[in-house]
């Protein structure tokens, strides 16, 4: 907590776990006047009464009804990144508070994650690392082959800013792309990248090579993939999720992997993140997890600190925010 003339901006805090980066912290100090939780909790009376915006990274601090009572000169959330599920809109709304969050910074590094996971989980990149670095690999068997992803037909499910960006990229590896959305793009958008609209999702599953999910999550995305979509999908298909990890049902995930239903997944996110150490996603060679690293790149992550930036600065200005969600 610094200089009292500038606004006063609530963050979980700096460093740590889930903190606001260093670096990050000093360029904010520049606009805003920073109060950790901890600050906060131990003078909740006097600070509660100057906190003006909450900086919310890694989806902390945890917003709720209480919290929100004990500010009652709060403008604006501001979350980091794309989705906005740990967040109840209806909630803010009713205490006047705007939320913004930074959609199209992100979408250029996800969609690169996902070309990398599709990538890493056809020619088994993990595997052959382990095989070639192994002290007990005496020779590399000639019948380890993957499969090919030029000329293979990609299913992207959630055709936004990422999912239009992940057909840009697998149009220059020559493959058929299918999508599905809840609005059809224009046709220009069609056919700049090759995209053939599938009204139904069975039929992308049902032709699709590799499917990759890129929505948001929502009440109707919440498990968007169970067992009866897993069993539309061919038997050498690939599972690639690139969006929320509750969009798909892990139990039914993990049957269908057992069972050969699916060939394989590659899961940027899973439900709970980290997965228990037990869990049997972990422990299956034909699963490819990272640690949701979508927008994890320096660039991506200052240009979401300047969005955000930019964001309270206009509220807090009583000017229309860039990056505002509306209900």
């Amino acid at each position: 907590m610094e200089d009292q003339k500038l606004p006063c901006v609530l963050i979980d805090c700096i460093g740590e776990k889930h903190g606001v980066y260093e670096d990050h912290a000093e360029l904010l100090k520049e606009h805003f006047c920073l109060i950790t939780m901890k600050e906060y909790n131990e003078n909740k009376t006097i600070l509660g009464k100057k906190i003006r915006a909450i900086y919310m990274w890694y989806h902390k601090p945890v917003i709720n009804e209480e919290l929100l009572q004990s500010l009652p000169n709060l403008k604006i959330v501001a979350s980091s990144g794309v989705g906005i599920d740990h967040l109840d809109l209806n909630l803010l709304s009713r205490y006047g508070v705007k939320v913004s969050n930074t959609p199209f910074i992100v979408s250029t590094d996800t969609a690169d994650l996902g070309m990398a996971l599709m990538l890493a989980s056809s020619r088994r990149l993990v595997e052959g690392y382990q095989m070639a670095v192994s002290p007990d690999t005496e020779y590399f068997p000639a019948n380890w082959l993957g499969a090919e992803v030029s000329g293979a037909t990609l299913g992207i499910i959630g055709m936004g800013t990422i999912g239009y960006k992940v057909a840009e990229r697998a149009k220059a590896f020559e493959m058929k792309i299918l999508y599905h959305n809840r609005k059809q793009r224009n046709k220009e958008e069609e056919n700049a990248v090759g995209a053939i609209y599938c009204k139904k999702i069975d039929d992308l599953l049902q032709q699709s090579d590799f499917v990759m999910l890129a929505v948001n999550l929502t009440p109707q995305t919440h498990k968007l993939i169970g067992k009866r979509e897993l069993q539309l999908m061919k038997p050498t298909a690939t599972l690639i999720n690139i969006s929320r990890g509750l969009v798909v049902d892990q139990d039914d995930l993990v049957e269908a992997l057992q069972n050969k239903v699916i060939k394989a997944a590659a899961l940027d996110v899973t439900y709970p993140e980290p997965l228990p150490r037990d869990h049997p996603l972990l422990k299956m060679e034909n699963v490819l997890i990272t640690p949701h690293i979508g927008s994890a790149t320096k660039k991506t992550r200052l240009l979401m600190m300047e969005n955000m930036t930019e964001s309270i600065q206009a509220a807090l200005t009583n000017h229309p925010i860039p990056y505002e969600v509306l209900l």
